[in-house]
């Protein structure tokens, strides 16, 4: 059974910074960082395959969030700068484990492409 485990939401002042973690219990294809605002449905953030590449970002964070992994630790990060109010929400970390056949078509952004999800952290940016 695949375990995700997120850390490391919290309140910050606009303008500061938070760093999520995210243990995984064992590799995937891929992982990403998702958020849900009140309301709202659930969005993309960062993603990334974790065998290497390019990273993916929603234009909405691109150059203030950073995603990273420890592959000896199977551990991935979002690195949040520049927190502003409407980053405000419940964050969530996703993995792809089935087999992705076609790698080419697989969308990173997609919350059907991954199957399964940490518990989710609070992240409240106060101004």
């Amino acid at each position: 059974q695949v375990q995700l485990v997120e850390s490391g939401g919290g309140l910050v002042q606009v303008g500061g910074s938070l760093r999520l973690s995210c243990d995984a219990s064992v590799r995937t294809y891929a992982m990403g960082w998702f958020r849900q605002a009140p309301g709202k449905e659930r969005a993309f953030v960062a993603a990334l395959r974790w065998s290497g590449g390019n990273a993916f970002y929603a234009d909405s964070v691109k150059g203030r969030f950073t995603i990273s992994r420890d592959n000896a630790k199977n551990t991935m990060y979002l690195q949040m700068t520049n927190l502003k109010p409407e980053d405000t929400a419940v964050y969530f970390c996703s993995a792809r484990t089935k087999t992705v056949y076609y790698p080419a078509l697989f969308d990173f952004s997609d919350v059907h492409e991954y199957d399964y999800w940490g518990q989710g952290t609070q992240v409240t940016v106060s101004s």
